[in-house]
């Protein structure tokens, strides 16, 4: 990331769904106590709202209108005093617990009023229930008019799902929006229940006691990386392939191939350097092929990259590119795929995070037989993604998540101004403390202990304007869960933007080096004083 993270939102529920009766079950035969999964392409759900009475099994109200290719699609309207307005449909969900679905909707708008939230809007979205609360997938809809296009969504029903609900409507907004060719279908099958963990000791890619340091800037100058190296330390660095500003708008080929020439070059440039001080790089693809621009004003790892083929075979040649060229590389510990996954839809005929990872760690390994392969899960890179992931069937590969939990603290004043948020104390209505912290990270910390894995903390920050001495209280506490654990882990981030800089003070005015060394950079030296050097 390059000015800040763009965490995702947690969806609040419609007001008025809480409000239906649902009764309709779903279209399926009474199952056994452990049905068989539906299988891979199996179709779920799909209407084109052509039966007769083709809304009777919907709770809400709405009409059939005209529809994209015949004179059926259902209508809905909300007015500005009545701005929920949707339809919702119960499915079972027996079969396809612990798969990945994929649901996809013709729609039209017209006069649709602004969001007031991002999550707010035109809904094609699944409302899932389980013992660990609600979920809310949804397709991505811009708001005021358009014609007909296609739109869609991915996610995992978890596996010990209870009830999904499919939403169709408007929520928080007022307009005219019409639906046609609903349509959900598996995309990926349950994984085995007890996948086997990897066999012998658990894979590092090192033999140092410990990698720890920092993320940097791809326009990190040589005198910076001695810093680094000699007076801080530090054996660690996470080498950002970004795209920023201008490039980022630029999704030709040509232009990424431009790009990627350049950063290769910058790349080339440092290793040597990073060889004479000691340092370790991870190169971190944080703007793969078809990555869209985010909040934080770089390319991610969405978009094109999910649902375009073509894109997803240009990924794999980059890796390809960059696996060749750096076969021989000393410094280089690992090749980190893709920066935090945004798998929200998956196209016809693409490969899922999954899958993707899995394709490009091979490619990888058939040029190098041994470099570390970095693979994060989907989520924005987040501890709960390791929920949605297996262990790849390739040799030598480490997991890593990033850690910005709770963003609400971690975030604060980044994108929007809000109350201060002291750490440890209650935030948002919550207790935060170390324990609260080891407790969002347990999906790491299980995904290690069932696969026999090694784990890699890609990231992990505080806004340094944080009230009082918070910042340094969060950034000690997420370092000694790491410790403890054994695992690997790179600050975000070093000379790249002041805002999470452990050279600055708290004061977000003041945008100059502080004079003396803070809490949080006192903290990071005493660690990288522990470090042995390859």
């Amino acid at each position: 990331m390059f000015l800040g993270k763009f965490m995702m939102h947690t969806f609040s529920p419609l007001r008025s769904l809480a409000l239906m009766p649902f009764l309709f079950l779903g279209d399926f035969v009474a199952l056994a106590q452990n049905p068989p999964p539906l299988p891979r392409g199996a179709v779920i759900f799909q209407t084109e709202f052509i039966e007769p009475n083709a809304l009777r099994s919907w709770n809400g109200t709405a009409e059939i209108s005209a529809g994209r290719t015949d004179q059926f699609a259902v209508l809905l309207q909300a007015t500005p005093t009545a701005k929920d307005m949707v339809i919702s449909r119960r499915l079972a969900v027996e079969r396809v617990r612990g798969s990945v679905v994929r649901g996809t909707v013709t729609v039209k708008a017209r006069d649709v009023s602004p969001k007031p939230n991002p999550w707010n809007g035109i809904k094609c979205m699944l409302v899932i229930e389980g013992p660990g609360g609600k979920q809310y997938p949804q397709a991505s809809l811009e708001t005021g008019s358009f014609d007909w296009r296609t739109a869609g969504f991915s996610t995992r029903i978890p596996a010990d799902a209870t009830n999904a609900t499919l939403v169709l409507g408007l929520e928080q907004v007022s307009g005219t929006v019409w639906f046609d060719d609903v349509k959900l279908t598996v995309v990926r099958t349950a994984p085995p229940a007890s996948p086997k963990p990897v066999v012998g000791p658990i894979y590092r890619g090192h033999n140092l006691p410990r990698l720890r340091g920092v993320m940097i800037s791809p326009g990190i100058d040589a005198e910076s990386l001695r810093v680094l190296g000699e007076d801080w330390k530090a054996n660690l660095i996470r080498w950002q392939l970004i795209r920023t500003g201008n490039q980022a708008q630029d999704t030709t080929e040509a232009s990424y191939d431009e790009w990627l020439a350049g950063e290769l070059k910058k790349l080339d440039a440092a290793l040597p350097l990073c060889e004479k001080y000691g340092i370790r790089v991870v190169v971190d693809l944080h703007s793969p092929p078809g990555g869209k621009p985010t909040a934080g004003g770089y390319a991610g790892s969405d978009g094109g990259l999910f649902t375009e083929r073509k894109c997803q075979e240009r990924f794999v040649a980059v890796w390809q590119k960059i696996a060749a060229r750096y076969k021989s590389a000393k410094a280089i510990w690992g090749y980190d795929l893709v920066n935090e996954p945004v798998e929200d839809d998956v196209g016809e005929g693409c490969s899922d995070w999954q899958e993707l990872a899995e394709l490009a760690a091979k490619a990888v390994r058939a040029i190098d037989p041994e470099r570390t392969i970095i693979v994060e899960p989907t989520h924005w890179g987040s501890p709960e993604g390791l929920n949605d992931l297996v262990p790849i069937p390739v040799s030598n590969v480490v997991y890593s998540v990033h850690m910005y939990i709770p963003s609400a603290f971690t975030h604060q004043g980044v994108f929007q101004k809000g109350p201060p948020r002291t750490y440890p104390g209650e935030i948002d209505g919550k207790k935060w403390d170390k324990a609260a912290l080891e407790q969002a990270l347990l999906p790491a910390i299980e995904f290690q202990k069932r696969y026999n894995v090694h784990i890699y903390i890609g990231e992990f920050s505080a806004i340094r304007w944080a009230p009082g001495n918070s910042a340094a209280c969060y950034l000690s506490d997420v370092v000694d869960i790491c410790e403890a654990h054994g695992w690997d882990w790179s600050y975000h981030a070093f000379r790249e933007w002041n805002g999470w800089s452990v050279e600055h003070g708290p004061d977000p005015q003041d945008t100059k080096p502080a004079s003396t060394p803070t809490d949080r950079q006192k903290l990071l030296l005493d660690w990288f004083g522990k470090n042995h050097k390859p």
